[in-house]
């Protein structure tokens, strides 16, 4: 079965977004060796039928997953959110911070909300709104897919709305469990450098979301 079926990617020259697309226009210039485009969903091995757990974050940092090419790869972020997965049982093999290491998701994909890198990391409300359409069939789609961990409050919000309904309902909290429709949502901080740093996000506070996540999996 294709992934189509599923979901769809943006193309590689989106213009939804004027000004994301400008940005990376910009950015092929500077770096042409760098991916410089939408980042694509990273799916379990064995194939993204096999997603229990999609996890969603804000947008690619842009010397990290812009770079690279695949989602929390390239900076500190993916480090704190690899080896998380790993500690849970959702990936195995060896992170490298690079697309082409040993490491592999199990029943797990990753996501970001907003594709392309946004100047500055902070994507507008419109440039939201527009990508949402790419990763909403997915909660609707994944045959198996029972469990969702949001990082960050964008993550969260937008995530609410692609499952209809008003985010205002449903506000962000660090360890919050909402479930709407066959779905449990599991909401985090961000795995960001500047929240750790300040200690906003700690790791122990990081594997309690992605603890109970897994437990809640675990128990279906």
């Amino acid at each position: 079965m294709s992934n189509l079926e599923f979901y769809s990617e943006p193309s590689q020259d989106c213009i939804l977004c004027p000004r994301l697309n400008r940005f990376l226009q910009e950015w092929r210039l500077v770096q042409p060796l760098w991916n410089n485009a939408p980042v694509p969903l990273f799916f379990p091995a064995d194939g993204i039928r096999k997603t229990r757990l999609l996890v969603i974050g804000l947008a690619p940092g842009l010397r990290g997953a812009n770079r690279t090419g695949r989602p929390f790869t390239g900076d500190y972020a993916g480090d704190l959110l690899y080896a998380t997965l790993k500690e849970f049982g959702f990936a195995h093999g060896m992170f490298e911070a690079r697309p082409d290491d040993t490491l592999e998701l199990i029943e797990t994909a990753i996501v970001n909300a907003v594709r392309c890198v946004p100047p500055q990391n902070k994507p507008v409300r419109q440039e939201i709104n527009n990508c949402r359409r790419f990763f909403a069939p997915l909660l609707q789609n994944l045959p198996q897919l029972r469990a969702v961990i949001t990082l960050g409050a964008i993550a969260h919000w937008s995530t609410i709305k692609a499952l209809g309904r008003p985010a205002s309902h449903h506000p962000f909290g660090h360890g919050q469990q909402i479930d709407i429709n066959h779905l449990r949502i599991f909401s985090s901080y961000h795995c960001s450098r500047y929240n750790t740093n300040t200690g906003v996000l700690t790791k122990a506070m990081f594997h309690d979301v992605f603890q109970a996540a897994r437990t809640y999996l675990d128990q279906l």
